[in-house]
Parts: structure tokens; sequence; C-alpha cells
């Protein structure tokens, strides 16, 4: 699911008081920040509730969006060291293959649980009690709704976990049925399902505190995560084997609550009921099923996409489910850096449109929409430009051997070229259901872009193997980017479609350029790393000229998004 100081945000200017970014990470991260001095608001309803009833500021934003880039990007980058130490110790053979099997869990309750279907519903909703509570309701609109949800959405989770756990057999030989160890998959299987559970409660923390414009501890749940995975193959792999990952995923997914636990409970302790006969469950709204059962099914229809690559790859040799593993996990990265500032900006549209101001919510998205687009097209650049060099920096070593190198990268530099799709989709689908309404025109968007990718995928996977599974992917989630964008209007967030598509044409013109100059700097270099830095710089120096001669909208935003986080990542991390 991106990130800078205040003019660099590319935020508009919004009249509000300044509000804190949460106890987490408020010192030295933020020292160097400019204070923004504005007048608070009037308090109304609720003791303390006027910082949350007001518009944030485009400072709030700035630190907010900064403070969760450079927690995501700690978090990506443990990611890649997670993946770098699975390829490192167990290669990408039967035992990974095996694994990633298993991983199938966490990746969809990731998706259902955390990034997308749970956080949709959620965000709106606790949007609404908020916007209740400062309107003066009775009692608490926002402890209710936890009373009301909580404990039925936790006992939901524990159940579909115990049915996965003990349905990991049947599970297995439905995901890959041409799998050479169902056995090991089996056992991983049964223990990265507990992650359904910790997951659940986790997304939940995550929708409930950003609501509350508290982003830092969302934001470092992937630190947390990636951090217990790598410290349990390292401490158990010896031992366990791969197995030792799948410990890891359930015990990552209980500290992903535990770092999100302690801030949530003190945003419902320290907010004193608006009146005396108001009682916990007075004035609960449930949720709505309908918004819930469409966002789910969109998440899972989207995260289907896997499925599909697994099902075909288990029927290729050893291997192939691991290169499209290594490959999909490095090509996302530019999309993750991407959606970051959307991660911040969805409670802000939410809470706009609950307060009916339609115009600011089109200009975020919009907005949105040109700095994500931006972003994800210099790292798109970037990947296809640089692929090999990056697998065989990142990889090759250990059980990873040089032929495993030339696979990966080829499927990266197909992966890569549904990066913008893949972000598109992200960034307008929260137009869709920022209302909290249930919409089913995204899952039909989503259910035809699987079409599309099944149909390549199988006329393809025969003769092109996991390349032409790569290529179904771009093409799916493309589509469902096209029929997202063509149906804005009365289904979401009525932006300006044309106007949007226009200024998306100018930095997808710089990237092409960018990727022509980087493929031939990086190929003149033998050594890796000078060829990466070759290609990254000519990437760079085209896409920032093309950029500025096309006057994209949002291009310089955005790239001063992506220096803000990488100087502040490096002071974080060297001093």
């Amino acid at each position: 699911m991106t990130v800078t100081p205040s003019q660099a945000s590319g935020v508009p200017d919004v009249e509000g008081p300044e509000v804190d970014c949460g106890p987490v990470g408020a010192g030295r991260a933020h020292a160097a920040e400019p204070q923004v001095s504005e007048p608070r608001a009037p308090k109304q309803g609720v003791a303390g509730a006027g910082a949350e009833s007001a518009p944030p500021t485009r400072g709030f934003l700035a630190k907010a969006a900064l403070g969760t880039a450079v927690f995501s990007v700690l978090g990506s980058l443990l990611g890649l060291i997670r993946d770098q130490s699975l390829a490192r110790l167990f290669g990408a053979g039967r035992d990974t293959d095996a694994f990633l099997v298993a991983w199938t869990v966490p990746e969809f309750a990731a998706t259902l649980l955390i990034e997308d279907g749970l956080a949709f519903a959620l965000v709106p909703a606790f949007s609404v009690a908020l916007a209740r509570r400062t309107q003066g309701a009775p009692g608490d609109p926002v402890r209710a709704l936890v009373a009301g949800t909580l404990p039925k959405l936790a006992l939901a989770f524990a159940g579909v976990g115990a049915l996965l756990i003990g349905g990991a057999p049947q599970l297995v030989e439905v995901l890959a049925p041409g799998l050479r160890d169902p056995g090991l998959a089996v056992g991983c299987t049964r223990l990265t399902a507990t992650c359904v559970l910790t997951f659940g409660l986790a997304g939940y923390c995550s929708a409930a505190l950003r609501a509350h414009r508290r982003f830092l501890a969302p934001a470092a749940i992937y630190v947390a995560y990636n951090a217990g995975i790598i410290a349990a193959m390292f401490a158990l792999g010896g031992h366990w084997g791969v197995r030792s990952a799948a410990f890891g995923v359930a015990a990552g997914g209980a500290l992903m609550v535990a770092v999100q636990a302690p801030s949530l409970l003190r945003q419902l302790r320290d907010r004193p009921k608006a009146r005396e006969e108001g009682v916990a469950g007075t004035g609960e709204r449930p949720l709505n099923v309908a918004l819930m059962a469409t966002v789910l099914l969109f998440a899972l229809c989207r995260q289907s996409q896997v499925l599909i690559e697994r099902f075909l790859a288990s029927h290729l040799h050893s291997g192939a489910i691991s290169h499209l593993n290594y490959a999909q996990k490095v090509a996302q990265i530019p999309m993750t850096m991407s959606m970051m500032l959307c991660t911040v900006t969805f409670p802000v549209v939410a809470r706009a449109l609950a307060e009916g101001d339609t115009e600011r919510a089109r200009s975020r998205v919009e907005r949105d929409l040109s700095v994500a687009a931006s972003v994800v097209l210099l790292g798109t650049a970037v990947v296809v430009a640089c692929a090999p060099q990056l697998v065989h920096l990142l990889f090759q070593r250990g059980a990873f051997t040089a032929a495993d190198t030339a696979a990966t990268a080829g499927v990266m530099r197909v992966y890569a070229l549904g990066l913008l799709g893949q972000t598109l989709v992200g960034v307008l689908v929260r137009s869709y259901f920022s209302a909290g309404r249930a919409s089913w025109y995204p899952v039909g968007a989503m259910a035809a872009g699987i079409v599309v990718t099944s149909w390549i995928g199988a006329l393809t996977v025969g003769r092109y193997g996991v390349t032409g599974i790569a290529a179904a992917n771009a093409a799916g989630i493309t589509a469902t980017a096209v029929l997202l964008l063509a149906g804005t209007g009365p289904r979401s967030v009525p932006i300006r479609t044309r106007r949007v598509l226009v200024e998306l044409s100018r930095p997808v013109r710089a990237a092409v350029a960018a990727t022509a100059a980087g493929i031939f700097a990086a190929a003149q270099p033998a050594d890796p790393l000078t060829g990466l830095a070759a290609g990254v710089t000519a990437v760079t120096v085209v896409f920032v000229l093309l950029g500025w001669a096309l006057d994209a909208q949002g291009f310089a935003p955005a790239l001063r998004s992506v220096a803000t986080v990488t100087r502040r990542l490096a002071h974080a991390v060297f001093h």
C-alpha cells in the first residue's frame, strides 16, 4: 500500500489546527520539521475532540506522510532482507516452493485484513463515528463501534484460522496440485494460518488508529513482522529448515498487534463520554454488511492473481514459484512507495465525504493519482533497466545461483510493466469505498481483470513459462485499472477522468525514454554494482529532465518526496 515535508508533499493548503502525529516516533525523527502555528479549532461535543474535527493541515499531512514513509521503507528493507535470507538459507527449490504455497495464506490475509479489504470498511465507519462524537452524540460512538464490532470480528477471524489449520491438506492440493512435496507445504500452512487472527486484529487496530489520525504505529507493523520472520529463520532454520520461516510468520503476526494495541487503548481510554447519560452501546451503528461484502470480495479477487500464478507455476520446473516470488517482491517496491501517501490521505477523503465536502475529496484523489503515478513510473524505469544487476546484488549468494538470477530478472522486468496499473487500482478503489457505501463496480472490474489474467496465463504458460505468467498478471491488473478509471463518477469520488489521463501521459512518456537510457547505461559495466549505479543515474537524469520539460503535475512533489524519505532514512540508519 507515499511522503514529504509540507511543500514537497503535494498537499493543498487546508486551514485547521496542527495535530500531533501520535505517540510513536514523535522525537528525533521529526525534530527538524518546521512548526506550523495556526489557531486551534474550538472544542465541541467531546473534550479534546476539536483537533480531530477540523480538516488536517498541510503540515500535519506532510509529517504524517513522512513518518509513514520512513517506517514503510524500513519495513520494505526488512522485507528485502527477509527474502534475501530465505534465498540464502534455502535457495530456490522444492523447500522454498512448499513454503511459498503456505505463504499464500498471509498474503491473502494481509490484503483482506490489513491493506485493502477491512480498512475500506472500517476507516469510513470510524470516520462517521468520530464525526458523530464531535457533533455531541450521546455516549461515545467510537467506543460503541468497537464494542459492537471487535468481539464479533475476532471470533470470525479465529474461526477461519481454525478451518484453515484443519483443512491445510485440501488447501495445498487446491493451491498447487503439481507440488512435489505437499507434506512440507501442509506443515507450513498450519503455522501460517494462525495469522488470520493476528492480521485481523492488526488490521482493525490500523484502521481505527488511522481514522484517529495516528499513522506511525500502523506504519511500524511490517517492521515488527519482518523482524520476527528474519529472527525465526536464523534462530530455528538449522533445526526446522524452511518451517522456521512459517513459524516466523506466526510470531510476526503477534508482533503486529503488540506494536499497535497500546496506542489504540490510549485513544479509547483518553476520550471521555460526551454526556453522562450515554452508555457504551448508546448510538451503536453496526458495520454495513453489504459494504463489508463488497470490499472483501474485491480484495479477494485482487489477491487471487497470486492463486493463478501459483497454480500455473506448480506444473513447471522446481523453483518456478520461487522465481515468481522473488521477482514480484522486488518489482513491487516502487508500488509500495507510491502508495504511502494514499495510506495517510484515505481517512482524509473518507472524512471529507462524511462531512459532504466532495470538492475537497476530488482534489485530494486527483493529486494522489498524479504523485503516486510519478513515483511508481520512476521506480518502474529503474526496475526494468537494472533488473539483472538488482537481482544479482540482492539474492545471488549461498543457494541462489546465477541461473536463478537470470530467471528472476527476466520475470521481474515483465512484472514491472503492471506496476502503474497496480498503483492506479490502489488509489482509485479508495475513491469507490471512501464514502462508506457498498459498491459492486470495483468487484466487477477486478473480476474482469482476473479473467484476463487467467486467459492470458493459460495461453502463454506452456510456451513462455514464468514469463507468460508475469505478463498475464501485468495485463490483468492494467485492465482493472482502465475499468476503474472509466467508472468514476456517481459510483465514486467524481474525478475529472480526461484531465487525469492527460496528466498521466506525461510521466509515462518520461518513463519510457528513461528506461531505454537506463538499459543502455546499465549494460556497459561488467560489475553489477557499477552497472546498477550507471543505470539508476541515467534513468533519474532522463526522467527528471523530461518530467520538468513536459510539466508533469505531481512530478516535482513526487521527486522531493523520494529525496526526503531517502535523506531521512539515511539519517536514521547512519546516525
